[in-house]
């Protein structure tokens, strides 16, 4: 199977660099996510049979991945704390902390177009590289199959990112539920679905764009599904082992894994590079400017714990603790892992690792696929980090 070796990541040195410190404040802000994969879009053809067409995934070559991103020197992140004091905007969609315990800075609205219906806008808030990775996939599909339908983009992230109403997760601008292409055509909502219900060669399609064409870190979807999109990429002709380390049925774990409530969506996480390091470099700048609120650390709680407690013990207030879980009272429930605002920056972990797309082999060297299993499971092993 081939992959895309990159380092630990960082930043693209001369481009970054440049970038910072010749943009005027807030230029950033002003450049909509996606605006040339927009305004090139396929007209639109909402009459179309949903799955009329179904050329062969195989005859696309998977995206190429980005270049090799060298490591961050020391006067970069130094030009980087510049900008930060004079300016915080200029620098860009920043993802700060972990999907559940984090915030985004400076954050881009998922913008509007022909090949998707936003649920929520006020929900719909990320980081240019998630913007441009779910603008992309679609797109992808798109020019696979021709006229179709628009599909349902749900919550993202708030604005200033952190607690997103019911989400565990969806607090650093990285996260997307994304809706499924049905056989009827369009929706304009999240629908549960049958196997008659799904437009599985477009729903597959786009799965498969997330895959190869972004830095996707994991696919939460219901085994349900799973098993739906597994049989359809093999009667597909995709190559077996490859699917095999996708769904997580070879010895790693896959990027597709089983997440209860989720049969009528995909929740995709990607990994971003910039906003990720931008934001891990600045991020104590921040804070200490007053910019960016402090962090948050997870506590479990013991039994015999109260709230008070634990106020007391991080320095905290109860009432921070309770926004900070979306908490209607003061109670706690042992053995649950609660979200504790902390007045100091933890240590810095070093730089952000994107592991290498996975990605199939070229079409002459695929094995040939075996036919699937009467009930494949790839989803064995539920997600640990969900939501």
């Amino acid at each position: 199977m081939k992959r895309i070796e990159r380092t630990a990541v960082p930043l693209r040195r001369a481009a970054l660099v440049t970038a910072l410190l010749l943009a005027a404040p807030g230029a950033f802000a002003d450049d909509q996510p996606g605006a040339a994969a927009v305004a090139g879009a396929t007209a639109r053809a909402s009459e179309m049979p949903a799955a009329e067409i179904q050329p062969s995934l195989l005859d696309v070559p998977p995206e190429p991945g980005p270049e090799t991103l060298p490591v961050l020197a020391a006067s970069e992140a130094e030009s980087l704390a510049v900008i930060a004091q004079r300016d915080a905007g200029a620098l860009g969609p920043l993802s700060i902390g972990t999907p559940d315990a984090g915030l985004l800075v400076n954050p881009l609205p998922m913008p509007e177009g022909p090949l998707w219906t936003i649920r929520n806008p006020r929900e719909s808030y990320g980081t240019r590289e998630t913007l441009d990775f779910i603008v992309g996939a679609i797109q992808s599909v798109e020019s696979r199959y021709p006229g179709s339908p628009r599909v349902v983009i749900g919550d993202i992230s708030n604005p200033n990112g952190g607690r997103l109403n019911r989400h565990r997760s969806h607090q650093a601008g990285r996260d997307a539920d994304i809706g499924f292409y049905y056989a009827r055509g369009e929706v304009g909502e999240f629908a549960l679905v049958r196997k008659q219900d799904l437009d599985l060669p477009r729903t597959w399609a786009l799965v498969r764009s997330f895959v190869t064409g972004t830095d996707v870190d994991r696919i939460f979807v219901d085994r349900s599904i799973i098993r739906l999109l597994y049989a359809h990429a093999v009667q597909a002709g995709e190559d077996r082992d490859w699917l095999d380390e996708v769904f997580g049925r070879a010895a790693t774990k896959g990027l597709i894994q089983h997440e209860r409530g989720h049969k009528n969506h995909l929740h995709v996480r990607f990994y971003n590079a910039v906003a990720q390091e931008r934001g891990r470099v600045t991020y104590p700048l921040l804070v200490e400017t007053g910019a960016a609120p402090p962090p948050k650390l997870k506590h479990r709680v013991r039994r015999g714990e109260t709230i008070g407690q634990l106020a007391a013990h991080y320095g905290t207030s109860v009432s921070a603790i309770r926004a900070a879980n979306g908490l209607r009272s003061t109670q706690l429930r042992a053995g649950r892992a609660y979200l504790i605002p902390i007045r100091r920056v933890p240590v810095d972990g070093g730089p952000v690792v994107v592991p290498p797309r996975r990605l199939p082999p070229p079409v002459a060297t695929q094995s040939v696929a075996a036919a699937p299993a009467s009930d494949p499971d790839p989803a064995a092993a539920t997600a640990t980090d969900r939501r």
